[in-house]
């Protein structure tokens, strides 16, 4: 594995023209319409080996009022110091509680959203995408790319806005006190939340997927982005038809939108999400108070514990 996009220097100035459509801003306050006001979330306390933890099972009405389930986390003893948002990466579920004991270890609450439809990679999930789908590539980068309305990432990201509207709705949580976080797809996702919910107060974005997907289709083959090239190898000539529905969901044009304190994290060896497309997104970003750390000789993988230590920093700097 080594470095193949473009040098450091040059990764720091990149900053592409956005693709966004005219309609871009009218097409998510129409999402955010009909998928807000479909009733409460429901937090149902259980029982748990968590001695010092909280832990509530989640249902809370998503896109359109569809169900999604969550993880809530959150210290037993003493006041909640601020609460983040999770959001999972690709393939991935909201798994079980004791995967995310380390934040409210540190005082703080988690909600960890499940990702609709996903589930059955990594960590297991457990909330249906009741919505239909046309022909797709396995996998969910295709799924209803035919049309804006219909792509998996619209309900997925109104899942997201949907979740920290949730989130706030809970006697421990602090409305003003809510940071997004997520890694890969997880952080996709975080960058659509940042861009769409007002008032939060961070965003941590850990080597994010789905941002400036015409640069990556064209110098990365490895999955998930290669589903969207196997897709087109057999959609011959629908190429920006597909890029055009793509550009409603595009990391970069969230990320123009977003203003809350930002923490980043890029690998320069990523082949799954590559740097260029990080930094796109970074670059655009529309909060003044941004932070970008580097990890020069690592993959998808990113920082792990390393960065997990500096989003403890970030949340203490945050909150304090």
């Amino acid at each position: 594995m080594a470095q193949f996009d473009l040098p450091l220097d040059q990764l720091e100035t990149y900053l592409p023209e956005r693709e966004e459509p005219a309609d871009f801003d009218g097409f998510w306050a129409e999402t955010l319409r009909i998928s807000r006001g479909h009733g409460p979330a429901e937090f149902t306390r259980i029982a748990s080996p968590l001695r010092s933890i909280i832990v509530e099972d989640v249902t809370f009405p998503g896109f359109a009022g569809q169900p999604v389930k969550a993880w809530m986390l959150r210290p037993a003893d003493g006041e909640v110091r601020g609460t983040v948002v999770q959001y999972i990466g690709y393939g991935g579920g909201r798994g079980v509680p004791e995967q995310w004991t380390l934040l409210a270890s540190s005082g703080y609450a988690q909600f960890v959203m499940d990702s609709r439809g996903q589930g059955s990679g990594g960590t297991a999930g457990d909330t249906a995408d009741p919505n239909g789908r046309g022909p797709h590539v396995p996998g969910q980068m295709s799924a209803g790319i035919e049309d804006e309305h219909d792509y998996y990432y619209r309900r997925l990201f109104a899942d997201a806005v949907c979740a920290v509207d949730a989130v706030r709705s809970h006697p421990s949580v602090d409305p003003e006190r809510v940071v997004v976080a997520g890694g890969s797809q997880g952080g996709g996702i975080a960058h659509a939340a940042a861009g769409l919910c007002e008032g939060l107060a961070g965003a941590m974005i850990d080597v994010p997927f789905l941002s400036h997907f015409r640069r990556a289709l064209r110098i990365t083959d490895s999955t998930p982005y290669s589903e969207l090239t196997r897709y087109m190898q057999m959609r011959r000539g629908d190429e920006e038809s597909v890029f055009r529905v793509l550009s409603y969901f595009d990391g970069v044009n969230f990320a123009a939108r977003a203003t809350a304190r930002a923490l980043y994290s890029v690998a320069l060896c990523d082949m799954v999400c590559p740097p260029s497309t990080v930094y796109a997104s970074f670059n655009t970003y529309a909060g003044e108070d941004k932070e970008m750390v580097v990890y020069p000789y690592n993959g998808h993988e990113g920082g792990q514990w390393d960065q997990t230590a500096r989003h403890l920093a970030f949340l203490d700097d945050v909150f304090a």
